[in-house]
């Protein structure tokens, strides 16, 4: 496995093969953080979800691989692979999973 790759203060990494699945909860695995911002994994298989919540923290969510229901202060939305969404601080999110679903998520840094 490749760890992370510093070049001129640069960090390299290969995030596609960084999905780690579980059939008992919902995986996130940090990939980077820093005083700005944080990015971050997520997995889920089939059926399993995370529960409407509020965060503290705004988010960009891609879905890397997948599809899933996610839903917002507007309702709910299904994406598919290639798309995303973004989510404001201190609003309610959650994600219901269709079929295998791989999210880099781009949180702020709160």
């Amino acid at each position: 496995m490749k760890s992370i790759l510093v070049v001129n203060k640069m960090y390299i990494k290969n995030i596609v093969s960084k999905g780690k699945f579980s059939s008992e909860a919902p995986v996130k695995e940090d990939i980077l953080k820093s005083e700005k911002f944080n990015i971050v994994i997520v997995c889920l298989e089939k059926d399993q979800k995370i529960d409407p919540h509020p965060e503290p923290y705004a988010v960009f969510f891609f879905v890397m691989e997948g599809r899933g229901i996610f839903t917002g202060e507007n309702g709910k939305i299904e994406l598919n692979k290639g798309d995303s969404i973004f989510m404001g601080s201190d609003k309610i999110r959650g994600i219901t999973c269709i079929e295998k679903l791989t999210i880099l998520g781009v949180q702020d840094g709160h």
